[in-house]
Protein backbone atom coordinates (compact mmCIF):
# COMPACT_ATOMS: atom_id res chain seq x y z
CA UNK A 1 0.00 0.00 0.00
CA UNK A 2 1.54 3.50 -1.08
CA UNK A 3 1.68 6.68 1.26
CA UNK A 4 -0.61 8.19 -1.42
CA UNK A 5 -2.93 5.42 -1.74
CA UNK A 6 -3.20 5.14 2.10
CA UNK A 7 -3.93 8.84 2.39
CA UNK A 8 -6.65 9.75 0.30
CA UNK A 9 -9.34 11.04 2.36
CA UNK A 10 -12.87 10.55 1.53
CA UNK A 11 -15.48 12.62 3.19
CA UNK A 12 -18.60 11.26 3.71
CA UNK A 13 -21.81 14.35 4.76
CA UNK A 14 -25.00 12.48 6.59
CA UNK A 15 -25.35 9.50 8.78
CA UNK A 16 -28.56 8.75 6.87
CA UNK A 17 -28.71 5.72 4.62
CA UNK A 18 -27.16 6.64 1.65
CA UNK A 19 -24.33 8.17 3.96
CA UNK A 20 -24.19 5.33 6.17
CA UNK A 21 -24.28 2.37 3.61
CA UNK A 22 -21.42 4.41 1.37
CA UNK A 23 -19.27 4.34 4.77
CA UNK A 24 -19.85 0.48 5.57
CA UNK A 25 -19.31 -0.46 2.25
CA UNK A 26 -15.83 1.05 1.86
CA UNK A 27 -14.38 -0.73 5.04
CA UNK A 28 -11.92 -2.06 2.74
CA UNK A 29 -10.83 0.87 1.19
CA UNK A 30 -7.01 1.74 1.72
CA UNK A 31 -7.51 5.55 2.65
CA UNK A 32 -9.43 7.87 5.43
CA UNK A 33 -12.96 7.92 5.91
CA UNK A 34 -14.62 10.68 7.55
CA UNK A 35 -18.17 10.33 8.52
CA UNK A 36 -19.95 13.80 9.50
CA UNK A 37 -23.45 14.24 10.92
CA UNK A 38 -25.01 16.51 12.90
CA UNK A 39 -26.79 13.46 15.20
CA UNK A 40 -24.86 10.71 16.62
CA UNK A 41 -27.08 8.31 15.48
CA UNK A 42 -28.61 6.41 12.31
CA UNK A 43 -32.05 7.19 12.00
CA UNK A 44 -34.69 4.35 10.69
CA UNK A 45 -36.97 7.11 9.45
CA UNK A 46 -39.18 4.74 7.74
CA UNK A 47 -40.58 3.80 11.48
CA UNK A 48 -41.07 7.64 12.36
CA UNK A 49 -44.58 7.14 12.69
CA UNK A 50 -44.60 4.49 15.58
CA UNK A 51 -42.57 6.39 17.93
CA UNK A 52 -45.27 9.56 17.33
CA UNK A 53 -47.98 6.95 18.39
CA UNK A 54 -46.22 5.44 21.02
CA UNK A 55 -45.62 2.17 19.75
CA UNK A 56 -41.86 2.47 19.81
CA UNK A 57 -39.41 4.45 21.69
CA UNK A 58 -36.75 6.66 20.01
CA UNK A 59 -34.05 4.40 20.88
CA UNK A 60 -35.58 1.44 19.23
CA UNK A 61 -35.53 2.92 15.97
CA UNK A 62 -32.14 5.04 16.81
CA UNK A 63 -28.45 3.76 16.74
CA UNK A 64 -25.49 5.67 17.87
CA UNK A 65 -22.81 5.73 14.67
CA UNK A 66 -20.03 5.21 16.93
CA UNK A 67 -21.35 2.04 18.03
CA UNK A 68 -22.04 0.93 14.27
CA UNK A 69 -18.36 1.88 12.83
CA UNK A 70 -16.30 1.12 15.88
CA UNK A 71 -14.59 -1.81 13.79
CA UNK A 72 -14.06 -0.16 11.14
CA UNK A 73 -10.33 1.02 11.52
CA UNK A 74 -10.59 3.14 8.93
CA UNK A 75 -13.66 5.61 9.39
CA UNK A 76 -13.92 8.13 12.11
CA UNK A 77 -17.01 10.56 12.84
CA UNK A 78 -17.22 14.41 13.08
CA UNK A 79 -20.18 15.21 14.75
CA UNK A 80 -20.94 18.77 13.50
CA UNK A 81 -22.81 20.90 10.87
CA UNK A 82 -22.10 22.04 7.39
CA UNK A 83 -21.96 25.76 6.16
CA UNK A 84 -20.66 25.51 2.59
CA UNK A 85 -17.92 24.01 0.33
CA UNK A 86 -14.68 24.95 -1.24
CA UNK A 87 -14.54 22.64 -4.25
CA UNK A 88 -11.55 24.39 -5.85
CA UNK A 89 -9.76 24.06 -2.13
CA UNK A 90 -11.74 20.99 -1.90
CA UNK A 91 -12.66 21.45 1.46
CA UNK A 92 -15.63 21.26 3.89
CA UNK A 93 -16.61 24.51 5.50
CA UNK A 94 -18.11 23.87 8.97
CA UNK A 95 -20.34 26.46 11.02
CA UNK A 96 -17.33 26.63 13.40
CA UNK A 97 -15.43 27.99 11.22
CA UNK A 98 -13.43 24.64 10.74
CA UNK A 99 -12.52 23.07 7.21
CA UNK A 100 -12.13 19.50 6.92
CA UNK A 101 -9.97 18.87 3.75
CA UNK A 102 -11.04 15.99 1.05
CA UNK A 103 -9.95 13.87 -1.65
CA UNK A 104 -14.10 12.40 -2.54
CA UNK A 105 -16.68 13.87 -1.27
CA UNK A 106 -19.69 11.95 -1.22
CA UNK A 107 -22.60 14.46 0.20
CA UNK A 108 -25.70 12.59 1.50
CA UNK A 109 -28.10 15.30 3.38
CA UNK A 110 -31.47 13.91 3.26
CA UNK A 111 -34.82 16.13 2.93
CA UNK A 112 -36.81 17.81 4.87
CA UNK A 113 -40.34 19.35 4.90
CA UNK A 114 -41.78 21.32 2.23
CA UNK A 115 -44.61 23.70 2.68
CA UNK A 116 -44.82 24.89 -1.08
CA UNK A 117 -43.83 28.31 0.32
CA UNK A 118 -45.65 28.53 3.83
CA UNK A 119 -43.00 27.30 5.66
CA UNK A 120 -43.10 30.24 8.41
CA UNK A 121 -46.86 30.05 8.21
CA UNK A 122 -47.66 26.09 8.72
CA UNK A 123 -44.59 24.42 10.55
CA UNK A 124 -45.43 25.67 13.30
CA UNK A 125 -48.60 23.86 13.37
CA UNK A 126 -48.12 21.16 11.73
CA UNK A 127 -44.65 19.66 12.21
CA UNK A 128 -44.07 16.84 9.37
CA UNK A 129 -42.02 13.77 10.30
CA UNK A 130 -38.41 13.67 9.42
CA UNK A 131 -36.27 13.73 13.15
CA UNK A 132 -36.90 12.19 16.25
CA UNK A 133 -37.58 15.53 17.71
CA UNK A 134 -40.25 15.55 15.03
CA UNK A 135 -42.05 12.28 16.33
CA UNK A 136 -41.56 13.37 19.65
CA UNK A 137 -43.04 16.47 19.10
CA UNK A 138 -46.30 14.80 17.10
CA UNK A 139 -47.20 12.11 20.02
CA UNK A 140 -47.07 14.72 22.73
CA UNK A 141 -49.52 17.12 20.45
CA UNK A 142 -51.56 13.38 20.04
CA UNK A 143 -51.69 12.47 23.84
CA UNK A 144 -52.22 15.75 25.54
CA UNK A 145 -55.03 15.96 23.01
CA UNK A 146 -56.92 13.38 24.80
CA UNK A 147 -55.69 14.67 28.34
CA UNK A 148 -57.15 18.46 27.42
CA UNK A 149 -60.42 16.50 26.12
CA UNK A 150 -60.76 14.83 29.00
CA UNK A 151 -61.02 17.69 31.46
CA UNK A 152 -62.86 20.08 29.53
CA UNK A 153 -66.65 20.09 30.07
CA UNK A 154 -66.94 21.98 26.58
CA UNK A 155 -68.66 19.53 24.34
CA UNK A 156 -67.76 21.67 21.53
CA UNK A 157 -63.95 22.22 23.09
CA UNK A 158 -63.55 18.55 23.03
CA UNK A 159 -64.87 17.05 19.63
CA UNK A 160 -61.54 20.09 18.68
CA UNK A 161 -59.57 18.35 21.13
CA UNK A 162 -60.23 14.88 19.42
CA UNK A 163 -59.62 16.10 16.02
CA UNK A 164 -56.69 14.96 14.15
CA UNK A 165 -55.86 15.85 10.64
CA UNK A 166 -53.04 14.37 8.86
CA UNK A 167 -51.79 16.10 5.38
CA UNK A 168 -50.61 13.60 2.96
CA UNK A 169 -51.96 10.33 1.83
CA UNK A 170 -48.48 9.13 0.81
CA UNK A 171 -47.35 6.10 2.67
CA UNK A 172 -46.61 8.49 5.87
CA UNK A 173 -50.16 9.65 5.72
CA UNK A 174 -51.79 6.39 5.50
CA UNK A 175 -49.25 4.91 8.17
CA UNK A 176 -49.73 7.68 10.54
CA UNK A 177 -53.65 8.07 10.06
CA UNK A 178 -54.11 4.45 10.71
CA UNK A 179 -52.04 4.49 13.57
CA UNK A 180 -53.87 7.54 15.27
CA UNK A 181 -57.22 5.65 14.64
CA UNK A 182 -55.73 2.39 16.43
CA UNK A 183 -54.21 4.74 19.02
CA UNK A 184 -57.76 6.28 19.86
CA UNK A 185 -60.08 3.00 19.17
CA UNK A 186 -58.18 0.09 20.63
CA UNK A 187 -55.25 1.42 22.87
CA UNK A 188 -56.66 4.41 24.74
CA UNK A 189 -60.19 2.34 24.79
CA UNK A 190 -60.41 2.26 28.90
CA UNK A 191 -57.78 4.85 29.85
CA UNK A 192 -60.29 7.65 30.27
CA UNK A 193 -62.95 7.91 32.64
CA UNK A 194 -64.82 11.72 31.23
CA UNK A 195 -64.41 10.85 27.03
CA UNK A 196 -64.54 8.04 24.85
CA UNK A 197 -61.38 7.75 22.71
CA UNK A 198 -63.38 6.22 19.99
CA UNK A 199 -65.41 9.60 19.79
CA UNK A 200 -61.65 11.00 17.84
CA UNK A 201 -61.78 11.85 14.60
CA UNK A 202 -59.28 11.18 12.40
CA UNK A 203 -59.33 12.87 8.64
CA UNK A 204 -56.72 12.34 6.31
CA UNK A 205 -56.36 14.93 3.51
CA UNK A 206 -55.26 14.14 0.06
CA UNK A 207 -54.94 16.38 -3.56
CA UNK A 208 -55.90 13.71 -6.05
CA UNK A 209 -58.62 11.16 -6.37
CA UNK A 210 -56.88 7.91 -3.90
CA UNK A 211 -54.35 7.46 -1.38
CA UNK A 212 -50.81 5.71 -2.09
CA UNK A 213 -50.83 7.28 -5.92
CA UNK A 214 -47.70 5.82 -6.21
CA UNK A 215 -49.33 1.97 -5.81
CA UNK A 216 -51.28 -0.29 -8.35
CA UNK A 217 -55.18 1.44 -7.88
CA UNK A 218 -56.46 -1.73 -6.56
CA UNK A 219 -54.06 -1.74 -3.58
CA UNK A 220 -54.27 2.06 -3.63
CA UNK A 221 -58.10 1.40 -3.08
CA UNK A 222 -57.78 -1.49 -0.83
CA UNK A 223 -56.11 0.70 1.42
CA UNK A 224 -58.51 3.58 1.34
CA UNK A 225 -60.87 0.95 2.39
CA UNK A 226 -58.99 -0.55 5.16
CA UNK A 227 -58.30 3.15 6.77
CA UNK A 228 -62.24 3.88 5.92
CA UNK A 229 -62.66 0.70 8.39
CA UNK A 230 -60.60 1.47 11.27
CA UNK A 231 -62.32 4.75 10.80
CA UNK A 232 -60.61 7.53 9.36
CA UNK A 233 -62.27 10.12 6.96
CA UNK A 234 -60.58 9.65 3.65
CA UNK A 235 -60.66 13.85 1.81
CA UNK A 236 -59.59 12.78 -1.24
CA UNK A 237 -59.22 15.98 -4.51
CA UNK A 238 -58.94 17.97 -1.66
CA UNK A 239 -56.28 20.41 -0.63
CA UNK A 240 -55.51 22.37 2.59
CA UNK A 241 -55.65 26.71 1.91
CA UNK A 242 -54.66 27.44 5.76
CA UNK A 243 -53.70 26.38 9.40
CA UNK A 244 -53.53 27.74 12.55
CA UNK A 245 -53.30 27.03 16.16
CA UNK A 246 -57.05 26.17 16.46
CA UNK A 247 -58.11 24.58 12.60
CA UNK A 248 -57.55 24.11 9.62
CA UNK A 249 -59.03 24.95 6.26
CA UNK A 250 -59.41 22.80 3.40
CA UNK A 251 -61.01 23.33 -0.02
CA UNK A 252 -63.29 20.86 -0.96
CA UNK A 253 -64.72 20.91 -4.22
CA UNK A 254 -64.58 25.41 -4.18
CA UNK A 255 -66.44 24.87 -0.87
CA UNK A 256 -63.46 26.31 1.76
CA UNK A 257 -64.24 24.15 5.17
CA UNK A 258 -62.73 25.16 8.45
CA UNK A 259 -61.97 22.27 10.59
CA UNK A 260 -61.49 22.59 14.70
CA UNK A 261 -58.55 21.03 15.29
CA UNK A 262 -55.62 21.51 17.20
CA UNK A 263 -53.69 18.55 16.24
CA UNK A 264 -52.37 18.73 12.10
CA UNK A 265 -49.79 16.37 10.97
CA UNK A 266 -47.81 17.38 7.74
CA UNK A 267 -47.12 14.28 5.36
CA UNK A 268 -47.99 15.90 1.81
CA UNK A 269 -44.09 16.93 0.73
CA UNK A 270 -40.49 17.15 1.22
CA UNK A 271 -37.58 19.15 -0.20
CA UNK A 272 -34.14 18.91 -0.42
CA UNK A 273 -31.66 19.15 2.25
CA UNK A 274 -30.20 22.99 1.48
CA UNK A 275 -26.69 21.43 1.39
CA UNK A 276 -28.01 20.36 -2.14
CA UNK A 277 -28.22 23.89 -2.97
CA UNK A 278 -24.65 24.81 -2.05
CA UNK A 279 -23.24 21.97 -3.18
CA UNK A 280 -24.72 22.91 -6.79
CA UNK A 281 -24.02 26.54 -6.16
CA UNK A 282 -20.32 25.89 -5.25
CA UNK A 283 -19.76 23.46 -8.37
CA UNK A 284 -21.52 25.55 -10.60
CA UNK A 285 -23.74 24.56 -13.63
CA UNK A 286 -25.69 21.93 -12.07
CA UNK A 287 -29.31 21.64 -12.67
CA UNK A 288 -32.04 22.34 -9.15
CA UNK A 289 -35.56 21.33 -9.37
CA UNK A 290 -38.44 22.90 -7.53
CA UNK A 291 -37.92 20.30 -4.72
CA UNK A 292 -34.55 21.50 -3.95
CA UNK A 293 -32.71 18.58 -5.77
CA UNK A 294 -29.79 18.86 -7.85
CA UNK A 295 -29.42 16.71 -10.76
CA UNK A 296 -26.52 13.82 -10.89
CA UNK A 297 -24.98 12.03 -13.75
CA UNK A 298 -25.30 8.65 -14.33
CA UNK A 299 -22.26 7.15 -11.65
CA UNK A 300 -23.90 9.79 -9.08
CA UNK A 301 -20.99 12.53 -9.69
CA UNK A 302 -21.89 16.25 -9.51
CA UNK A 303 -21.35 18.35 -12.79
CA UNK A 304 -17.88 17.67 -14.26
CA UNK A 305 -16.62 16.81 -10.87
CA UNK A 306 -15.11 12.91 -10.97
CA UNK A 307 -14.62 13.54 -7.27
CA UNK A 308 -17.99 14.60 -5.79
CA UNK A 309 -20.98 12.67 -5.46
CA UNK A 310 -24.32 13.74 -4.36
CA UNK A 311 -26.66 10.65 -2.97
CA UNK A 312 -30.58 10.20 -1.82
CA UNK A 313 -33.16 12.04 -1.02
CA UNK A 314 -31.18 15.28 -2.61
CA UNK A 315 -30.04 13.86 -5.33
CA UNK A 316 -32.24 14.40 -9.06
CA UNK A 317 -31.70 11.00 -11.00
CA UNK A 318 -33.51 9.62 -13.32
CA UNK A 319 -33.86 5.94 -14.40
CA UNK A 320 -33.35 4.31 -18.00
CA UNK A 321 -36.95 5.00 -19.12
CA UNK A 322 -36.16 8.62 -18.28
CA UNK A 323 -38.37 8.62 -14.41
CA UNK A 324 -37.05 9.76 -11.69
CA UNK A 325 -35.66 7.91 -8.74
CA UNK A 326 -38.17 8.13 -6.16
CA UNK A 327 -36.82 9.78 -2.94
CA UNK A 328 -36.75 6.14 -0.38
CA UNK A 329 -34.76 4.26 1.43
CA UNK A 330 -33.91 1.34 -0.94
CA UNK A 331 -32.64 4.21 -3.53
CA UNK A 332 -30.06 5.39 -0.95
CA UNK A 333 -28.49 2.67 0.34
CA UNK A 334 -28.10 1.64 -3.13
CA UNK A 335 -26.76 4.65 -4.46
CA UNK A 336 -24.44 4.26 -1.35
CA UNK A 337 -23.43 0.74 -2.12
CA UNK A 338 -22.44 1.58 -6.09
CA UNK A 339 -20.59 4.67 -4.98
CA UNK A 340 -18.66 2.69 -2.28
CA UNK A 341 -18.00 -0.09 -5.11
CA UNK A 342 -17.34 2.68 -7.97
CA UNK A 343 -14.41 4.09 -5.26
CA UNK A 344 -13.30 0.81 -4.73
CA UNK A 345 -12.48 -0.12 -8.14
CA UNK A 346 -10.73 3.42 -8.96
CA UNK A 347 -8.30 2.49 -6.04
CA UNK A 348 -7.39 -1.21 -7.83
CA UNK A 349 -7.05 0.53 -11.75
CA UNK A 350 -10.31 -1.26 -12.79
CA UNK A 351 -13.01 0.62 -14.83
CA UNK A 352 -15.61 2.24 -13.62
CA UNK A 353 -18.70 0.02 -13.00
CA UNK A 354 -21.01 1.67 -15.71
CA UNK A 355 -24.20 3.84 -14.56
CA UNK A 356 -25.93 3.47 -11.85
CA UNK A 357 -29.00 1.08 -11.93
CA UNK A 358 -31.69 1.53 -9.45
CA UNK A 359 -33.53 -2.10 -8.87
CA UNK A 360 -36.81 -1.45 -7.29
CA UNK A 361 -37.67 -4.28 -4.71
CA UNK A 362 -40.89 -2.88 -4.51
CA UNK A 363 -42.93 -0.48 -1.77
CA UNK A 364 -45.30 -1.49 1.08
CA UNK A 365 -47.20 0.65 3.28
CA UNK A 366 -49.22 -0.89 6.11
CA UNK A 367 -52.49 0.47 7.38
CA UNK A 368 -52.70 -1.09 10.87
CA UNK A 369 -53.12 -3.81 12.95
CA UNK A 370 -53.07 -6.70 10.41
CA UNK A 371 -53.26 -4.56 7.34
CA UNK A 372 -50.97 -3.38 4.51
CA UNK A 373 -50.23 -3.14 1.04
CA UNK A 374 -47.22 -4.26 -1.03
CA UNK A 375 -46.49 -4.15 -4.61
CA UNK A 376 -43.32 -5.64 -6.01
CA UNK A 377 -42.78 -6.07 -9.96
CA UNK A 378 -46.20 -8.11 -10.68
CA UNK A 379 -46.52 -9.65 -7.13
CA UNK A 380 -49.17 -7.15 -5.66
CA UNK A 381 -50.72 -8.29 -2.18
CA UNK A 382 -52.82 -6.49 0.61
CA UNK A 383 -53.89 -7.84 4.22
CA UNK A 384 -52.09 -10.00 6.55
CA UNK A 385 -49.75 -11.48 4.48
CA UNK A 386 -48.47 -8.19 3.46
CA UNK A 387 -48.62 -7.06 6.59
CA UNK A 388 -46.07 -10.04 7.65
CA UNK A 389 -43.82 -8.99 4.69
CA UNK A 390 -44.06 -5.38 6.19
CA UNK A 391 -42.87 -6.18 9.58
CA UNK A 392 -39.64 -8.66 8.36
CA UNK A 393 -38.35 -6.27 5.84
CA UNK A 394 -38.32 -3.39 8.39
CA UNK A 395 -37.02 -5.73 11.29
CA UNK A 396 -34.54 -6.33 8.68
CA UNK A 397 -33.51 -3.23 7.49
CA UNK A 398 -32.77 -1.81 11.11
CA UNK A 399 -28.97 -1.07 11.74
CA UNK A 400 -28.02 -3.01 14.61
CA UNK A 401 -29.05 -6.26 15.82
CA UNK A 402 -29.75 -5.30 18.98
CA UNK A 403 -32.34 -2.59 17.65
CA UNK A 404 -34.33 -5.58 15.51
CA UNK A 405 -34.66 -7.49 18.94
CA UNK A 406 -36.28 -4.46 20.75
CA UNK A 407 -38.62 -3.86 17.62
CA UNK A 408 -39.52 -7.63 17.05
CA UNK A 409 -39.88 -7.73 21.01
CA UNK A 410 -42.05 -4.54 21.07
CA UNK A 411 -44.44 -5.41 18.51
CA UNK A 412 -45.09 -8.67 19.29
CA UNK A 413 -46.09 -7.66 23.08
CA UNK A 414 -48.09 -4.52 21.20
CA UNK A 415 -49.75 -7.54 18.85
CA UNK A 416 -50.86 -9.36 21.91
CA UNK A 417 -52.27 -6.40 23.90
CA UNK A 418 -53.17 -4.12 21.73
CA UNK A 419 -50.83 -1.60 23.68
CA UNK A 420 -48.41 0.99 22.94
CA UNK A 421 -45.98 0.95 26.13
CA UNK A 422 -44.05 4.21 24.86
CA UNK A 423 -46.85 7.07 25.28
CA UNK A 424 -45.18 9.30 27.07
CA UNK A 425 -45.87 13.25 26.64
CA UNK A 426 -42.09 14.54 26.50
CA UNK A 427 -40.59 18.42 25.96
CA UNK A 428 -40.18 21.22 27.29
CA UNK A 429 -43.71 22.28 26.03
CA UNK A 430 -45.35 19.23 27.33
CA UNK A 431 -47.02 21.16 30.90
CA UNK A 432 -47.89 24.50 28.42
Amino acid sequence: MSEATAAHRVVIIGGGFGGLSCATDLRKFQGRITLIDRRNFHLFQPLLYQVATGALSPANIASPLRSILKYQTNAKIIMSEVSGFDVTAKEVLFRDGYRLPFDTLVVSGGSTHHYFGKDALWEPFAPGLKSLEDATEIRRRVLSAFERAERDPDIANRKKHLSFVVVGGGPTGVEMAGAIAELARQTLRRDFRTIDPADARVILVENSDRVLQTFAETLSKRAGESLSQIGVELWLNCRVTDIAADRVVIDRAGIHESVPTECVVWAAGVKANPLAKMLAEAVGGVEIDKAGRLAVNADCTVGTRADIFALGDMALMKDADGKQLPGVAPVAVQQGQYVAGLLLRRQKGQSAPGPFRYWDKGSMATIGRSRAVLEAGKIKMSGFIAWLAWLFIHILYLARFENRVLVLFQWSWNYATRNRTARLITGERANR
